[in-house]
């Protein structure tokens, strides 16, 4: 490993994420601080219906202080499986679950600070079936035309790293 933790301080706990700040010495001996955001793995699932469309959920983001098309996503729980929280997302966020979920690959979000990974999962042969999502989510729901989500992507319309990574993860796979 390229640097040695020398010391560990908590900054900040907090409902979804804390951050730590690590001392750190570099391979030359130089000593340097860093912070890092602790988070949980998430999923971002592409629900795909029988008819070709990707279901989406328009989304108000605070921090953005805008609405984001985005694929639904979450983190997942303690004691919980990436797929299983892959299938409770799609039914809180589109009240639909998965008959066939596949695992896809997976990307971190922002490794410069952030210890999240993102695991990427395709869901097919949706079916309805809705749990109550979260109370601060204000969601619509979708249903877009794979090439125009495509075109969607590739002209800026889709702003969403989740989404856009998730998209470019698939391609070959929805395009085979």
């Amino acid at each position: 490993m390229p640097f040695e933790v020398i010391e560990t301080q908590n900054l900040f706990s907090g409902k979804v994420f804390n951050v730590r700040r690590d001392k750190v010495r570099k391979k030359d001996g130089g000593v340097m601080e860093l912070d890092v955001v602790e988070h949980h793995d998430s999923v971002t699932i592409l629900p795909l219906d029988d008819d070709g469309n990707i279901w989406f959920v328009s989304q108000y983001r605070h921090p953005a202080g805008e609405f984001l098309l985005e694929l639904p996503a979450g983190v997942i729980e303690v004691g919980e499986s990436q797929a299983e929280c892959a299938n409770r997302e799609i039914q809180e966020e589109i009240g639909m679950r998965a008959g066939r979920l596949e695992e896809v690959g997976g990307f971190y979000l922002v490794p410069g600070y952030s210890t999240e990974f993102m695991h990427i999962f395709l869901a097919r042969d949706l079916h309805p079936s809705s749990l109550e999502g979260d109370e601060d989510e204000i969601i619509l729901v979708e249903k877009i035309s794979l090439d125009k989500a495509y075109s969607m992507a590739e002209t800026g319309l889709i702003k969403d790293v989740k989404s856009l990574g998730a998209l470019l993860l698939l391609k070959p796979v929805l395009y085979n």
